[in-house]
């Protein structure tokens, strides 16, 4: 009895450390194409995202076989990493300045995702799913910076997130252009945006 439940903790215990290996090199991987991407573009050779990921090729193809899933998977991994940060900042600071500090992580976000815009508009099949996945991610959690920030009397209660999101991803430069630009815009839209405010 004791031999069985013991064989059954070793063959189990591998498993779960080859999960968490598996989710480490999917994790290592996303985060090494997603700097590599917005410094060389979406183009730039895979032994440049391994070397910084640390894994190998074969472990790059498993998980991701073409580059469009590896392109989709850093988009949507950002998009979550993006989306994630507004009730943490919600919870730290007062509510205009958890929107404003939220509008300004997204325009980071934006700001380093020029280089995906011509393979997102591809028209390949597998980024089809993405921009609304851009909306379903986003509007909500900026609808909630917003309508905090409107009962607290600070910005109109009147603003469409959708329509701020447009309004603020055109504004933004590319990350490699940016000197100040994009945050002193982001500064104009609050000042509108408080402009009616009660």
């Amino acid at each position: 009895m004791s031999e069985e439940v013991d064989a059954g903790v070793t063959e189990e215990r591998p498993g779960k450390r080859v999960r968490a290996d598996a989710r480490r090199n999917t994790d290592a991987l996303l985060s090494a194409a997603a700097e590599v991407f917005a410094t060389s573009g979406v183009d730039a050779p895979v032994r440049q995202i391994t070397a910084k990921a640390g894994v190998g090729a074969g472990t790059l193809y498993r998980h991701f076989p073409q580059r469009s899933d590896l392109i989709a998977a850093v988009f949507r991994h950002e998009v979550d990493a993006c989306a994630d940060a507004a009730p943490v900042l919600a919870a730290q600071h007062e509510p205009l300045e958890a929107l404003v500090k939220w509008l300004q992580r997204f325009t980071g976000f934006i700001g380093t995702k020029h280089g995906l815009s011509a393979a997102l508009h591809s028209g390949d099949p597998a980024y089809t799913s993405l921009p609304a996945y851009f909306q379903e991610r986003f509007v909500p959690v900026l609808r909630g910076l917003l309508d905090s920030a409107a009962r607290a009397g600070e910005v109109r209660a009147d603003v469409d997130p959708y329509d701020l999101l447009r309004a603020t991803a055109n504004l933004t430069l590319p990350a490699r252009e940016d000197d100040g630009h994009t945050q002193r815009m982001v500064g104009l839209l609050i000042d509108g945006l408080r402009f009616g405010a009660r």
